[in-house]
């Protein structure tokens, strides 16, 4: 093989990963700007606050006063 031979065969090569990197440049491309409208869309929904559960003052009151049953076992045992 001659130099010569070996420097098309590197220039053929070049040429096809300069081809090979714009296609995935122009995908990156594309894909940045479906990432970018994604995210233009996420703070609307990040916007709706997630309802918290309220719980009956009557329903705290036997809950405060199981976890003091519990709390006064733990002592008698020990």
């Amino acid at each position: 093989m001659s130099i010569d031979s070996i420097l098309v065969q590197i220039d053929a090569e070049l040429a096809r990963l300069k081809q090979v990197r714009a296609l995935l440049a122009n995908i990156g491309d594309v894909a940045g700007k479906v990432t970018e409208h994604k995210t233009k869309k996420s703070p609307a929904k990040a916007k709706k606050a997630k309802k918290t559960r309220v719980l009956s003052p009557e329903a705290r009151k036997r809950i405060a006063d199981a976890q003091r049953r519990r709390w006064a076992a733990q002592r008698a045992k020990s």
